[in-house]
């Protein structure tokens, strides 16, 4: 059979259809998939990854790929679900800034690495091979309507919307020192977000969490475009309780927050005194469900004994627990393996602490929650039980 012109200009087009397009759709396609990857035979293991300093950042490329960022600022990836892990890779020089973002519109990777403890001087970092090699990234952060420019230190990694009317916006919880980390400053001190909406040339810091004395949060976003900030307090008016979780919800794309709650059954660090801990969040890649997976320690004094809790509505209610390590735990970050990738089906917590210390990856499934303890906090619901 020969082919004209014409013909033979088709085939060239529906090729390059093929090769341009369809990679795009197919990775738009596998954001989110089915619940069953989750339900696999319940599984937990532990591996150091680190074995001194602190400060964790955990994110999954679009490929797959596992990256745990860590302190100065460096990562390990992993290629194959969280089984291998490679050498430590240089980001930049610096202070971990948390927040770490995958790009779901283009698959790049920002990182954010401040000069020192902050307030200080930031930059941003980005990686266009899914963390083997980072790039200095000029940017501007804009300030919110009080005129506060953010700090980045120390917050669970960003998200992409993927439901909202802001769909492709990159979002990160940030917070504002009200010009230095004392004390005497604590009352003044909140969380909020910063957005970008042109892949992170220009961000936008939103206005205050409602809820001041406020530091390092997470956000997700719910199945219905609405987002979910959880935060650490470290600080609260005489009479109240700060030694458990705050929450807020945007209706905007996280231009603003409101519809302040206090979680009653999410601790904030250990009990004995008003300063909380930073906690990992993630919303479980599940087509049209909200499960929301959350980190923190259950402590009477110290700070030990990591536990995750689940929800399936969004963060209304947390209706079962499970330990990950009795020892020494502190500051977590959590994130979800990809659709379609070794990183399927699982969830990834980098913690300080461990059985040997330093920096420890927690890998398990929702299975493996699903053995663990009910708070009474709502109930588990039927389409999760198999």
């Amino acid at each position: 059979m020969q082919l004209n012109v014409f013909s033979t200009s088709l085939v060239h087009f529906w090729l390059a259809v093929l090769l341009f397009v369809t990679p795009r759709m197919f990775a738009q396609h596998a954001l989110e998939g089915p619940l069953e990857s989750h339900l696999r035979t319940a599984e937990l293991s532990l591996q150091q990854l680190y074995s001194s300093d602190r400060f964790p950042n955990v994110t999954v490329a679009m490929d797959g790929t596992v990256l745990a960022f860590w302190n100065g600022v460096q990562v390990r990836r992993s290629t194959d679900g969280g089984v291998t892990w490679s050498e430590p890779i240089s980001v930049g020089p610096g202070f971990m800034g948390g927040g770490v973002i995958v790009d779901e519109s283009s698959g790049d990777i920002l990182a954010f690495v401040e000069s020192h403890h902050p307030p200080a001087e930031v930059t941003l970092y980005r990686s266009t091979d899914h963390g083997q090699t980072w790039s200095k990234q000029a940017t501007e952060i804009r300030p919110n309507s009080l005129g506060h420019v953010p700090s980045m230190h120390m917050n669970d990694h960003g998200i992409t919307l993927r439901h909202s009317a802001q769909k492709g916006r990159l979002i990160r919880a940030t917070r504002w020192y009200a010009g230095q980390n004392d004390r005497s400053k604590w009352s003044e001190h909140y969380t909020n977000a910063m957005f970008s909406d042109d892949g992170g040339q220009t961000w936008q810091a939103s206005e205050p969490f409602p809820a001041f004395g406020t530091g390092e949060a997470a956000i997700a976003e719910l199945s219905d475009g609405r987002l979910y900030y959880n935060s650490r307090r470290h600080w609260a008016p005489e009479g109240e309780n700060p030694l458990r979780r705050w929450s807020a919800i945007s209706n905007n794309g996280g231009q603003t927050w409101t519809d302040l709650k206090f979680c009653q059954v999410l601790p904030d660090g250990d009990q004995h005194r008003s300063y909380g801990l930073m906690g990992g969040l993630v919303r479980l890649p599940v087509q049209d469900k909200d499960i929301l997976i959350y980190s923190n320690i259950i402590s009477p004094e110290g700070r030990r004994n990591g536990h995750v809790w689940a929800s399936f509505d969004g963060g209304q209610t947390w209706p079962i627990q499970r330990q990950i390590f009795a020892g020494n735990f502190a500051y977590s970050s959590l994130d979800a393996g990809r659709p379609n990738t070794p990183s399927q089906g699982w969830i990834y917590l980098l913690f300080e602490g461990g059985p040997q210390g330093g920096g420890t990856m927690a890998k398990f499934n929702l299975a493996w929650i699903l053995e663990g303890e009910k708070t009474g906090d709502g109930v588990i619901p039927d389409w999760v039980i198999r």
